[in-house]
């Protein structure tokens, strides 16, 4: 079998086209596997509440498959229990099969002394004995999600069917117009899998696993923050991980590699596409940076006079490169480019690919650039735009 090389060195360009590969964005994805797919190679998928083109979750295949349905995304998340929402590197959708592995993590929210919201007495034990009677119900059923009209404020049914969910009692099972609807995990999480048997040394060593397989290579620092573990736990197994130790030109840290991933050269068609900011290619902004040459930085929670590129400003992926950002929103059926932002003249043929493929995603016909960082590009813009659009 080819290497891609005699040794574990690596050249800076050969650990990007790694990342790209394991990510799913070069060479022929198995396209039969659809949505599930991308979650089970991805291992975890981030939620997010920011809906501009689409929600994070929706765009994450999207990114990598192309136009799939949005109906089909979601109930290829929530049908047959294939998948559960737990804290990974976020909150996340995770393969149903790894629900054993976050052992170690619902064992450490049981054994947590302070949280930020109180449980009033009697309320986990309602919520448990309504689920069971009643189940599924968003928290608005079980008695209503908040006190007041703070985002904070929550009830005490919502304290408990979130402290319930943390604990592993409870899972979420769908998301009803982005409420979660929670069950009783003993009814949602199929029997072989229900259980913490696995101590957190096993656990661990699984997810940092994951972590490598998903990324293809990484620092330490990287594969902790994919699930978001500690450093020191990171150290503890992933020398019996089955993951190897490699170098990478100019990375200035060790790094460690899925072995798979450097039996063959990295080939194949490269994925033009907007990539959503929490996308797992890019939501370590020191990785995106060492990879790539890229910094990037979500300004949704920026006051609006100090934005740079936008609200949810999406990097664009061509070529194996980020060329661009792109601060979408939509105007009836017209997808509005508010603020362009490309990297030099060459990009503009892949951002005018990513804006139409995307417009034609969320049924827009038309697409319509408000502002172009550089002046002189805004007219080659509007011309390979129409060029496409026509």
């Amino acid at each position: 079998m080819t290497t891609l090389r005699p040794t574990t060195a690596l050249s800076a360009d050969e650990a990007r086209r790694i990342a790209l590969r394991a990510q799913g964005f070069l060479g022929a994805l198995d396209r039969r596997a659809g949505v599930r797919g991308i979650l089970r190679h991805l291992g975890a998928v981030q939620l997010d509440t920011i809906s501009v083109l689409a929600r994070s979750h929706e765009l994450i295949p999207y990114a990598r498959l192309g136009a799939v349905g949005r109906r089909t995304v979601e109930k290829a998340y929530w049908t047959d229990t294939h998948a559960f929402e737990y804290w990974s590197h976020a909150a996340c959708i995770l393969p149903v099969e790894e629900w054993p592995h976050f052992a170690f993590r619902r064992r450490a929210y049981r054994s947590r002394p302070h949280w930020n919201h109180e449980l009033p007495d009697g309320a986990y034990e309602q919520v448990i004995k309504q689920l069971r009677a009643e189940g599924p119900l968003t928290a608005t059923e079980l008695g209503g999600a908040k006190r007041t009209s703070e985002w904070w404020d929550w009830s005490g049914s919502k304290v408990a069917v979130e402290r319930a969910l943390m604990y592993g009692e409870v899972v979420c099972v769908e998301r009803r117009g982005w409420k979660r609807v929670y069950d009783l995990a003993e009814r949602a999480i199929p029997s072989a899998l229900l259980h913490d048997e696995l101590d957190d040394t096993e656990c661990l060593r699984r997810l940092v696993r994951l972590a490598g397989q998903s990324l293809g290579i990484g620092t330490r620092a990287d594969i902790a923050d994919y699930h978001r573990l500690k450093g020191e736990q990171v150290e503890a197994v992933i020398a019996d991980s089955g993951l190897v130790p490699v170098t990478v030109e100019g990375w200035g840290k060790p790094a460690w590699a899925d072995p798979a991933a450097l039996e063959t050269p990295p080939r194949g068609r490269h994925r033009t596409t907007l990539l959503s900011p929490f996308d797992s290619l890019i939501w370590e902004r020191a990785r995106t940076e060492r990879i790539f040459g890229f910094t990037h930085r979500l300004e949704a929670y920026v006051p609006k006079q100090k934005r740079v590129h936008g609200y949810f400003a999406m990097p664009v992926l061509a070529g194996g490169r980020l060329v661009g950002r792109v601060d979408p929103a939509r105007e009836g059926r017209t997808l509005v480019a508010r603020q362009v932002t490309l990297d030099g003249p060459k990009a503009v043929p892949a951002v005018a690919q990513a804006l139409v493929e995307a417009a034609s995603w969320v049924d827009c016909t038309d697409v319509r650039v408000e502002r172009v960082d550089a002046p002189d590009l805004r007219e080659p813009l509007a011309k390979e735009l129409a060029r496409l659009v026509g």
